[in-house]
């Protein structure tokens, strides 16, 4: 819900988690160089994460012009030299045409609330734009082992599945074995509040 007075969006869980969620990119994101946030939403990690990662630089983006609006709401209310302006990714694309270049990627609460295409193509296009060495970083909840982690996963797995067929929390083994096809290495996976998991890729050379 907005309760802005201007193109805000506000996602409570997004305050809920961003420290933990910070604490883990501070230990594993390169030292420089332009991270891309994948799937922004409503901009609340961007404008919390861009000036507690300088000097990196963070480039939010999103596919959805109402969150388009509101992480650039959000840049405005709380500017950082280091956060960049939206950008339209539609992570499918066989193409993302970004011409900064990117050591790391980080993507947060997208891969369930989106088709299994989104996965695929999040890490095909982490293939193409990561350098050697380059870091993708997923946050969200996952099965392993093909069973949920906790009750309030499976229901919100079933009201996923309600609202669209093509949604719904992936096994952590699928998506492991996807990057390792795609020249990934699974460097961590960390338990977070919530039944949520970071998980942490590395690209080979």
């Amino acid at each position: 819900m907005n309760n802005y007075p201007d193109a805000r969006q506000y996602a409570p869980a997004t305050e809920r988690n961003r420290e933990p969620i910070l604490e883990v990119l501070q230990a594993v994101l390169p030292p420089n160089g332009t991270i891309l946030e994948v799937a922004s939403g409503t901009g609340q990690h961007a404008v919390y994460f861009a000036p507690r990662l300088a000097p990196r630089k963070w480039l939010p983006s999103d596919t959805n012009p109402v969150a388009l609006a509101s992480i650039a709401a959000w840049r405005q209310y709380c500017p950082c030299e280091n956060l960049y302006a939206p950008i339209d990714l539609d992570v499918c694309a066989p193409s993302w045409h970004i011409e900064t270049n990117i050591v790391a990627i980080a993507s947060i609460n997208m891969i369930h609330i989106a088709p299994w295409a989104a996965c695929l193509g999040l890490i095909a296009g982490a293939k193409r734009l990561l350098p050697p060495g380059g870091i993708l970083y997923l946050y969200g909840p996952f099965k392993q082992g093909g069973e949920h982690t906790a009750p309030s996963n499976a229901a919100f797995d079933a009201s996923l599945r309600a609202q669209n067929p093509h949604w719904g929390i992936r096994n952590l083994e699928e998506v492991v074995a996807v990057a390792q096809a795609e020249n990934f290495l699974l460097l961590k996976t960390i338990a977070m509040p919530a039944n949520n998991y970071s998980v942490v890729w590395q690209k080979n050379t």
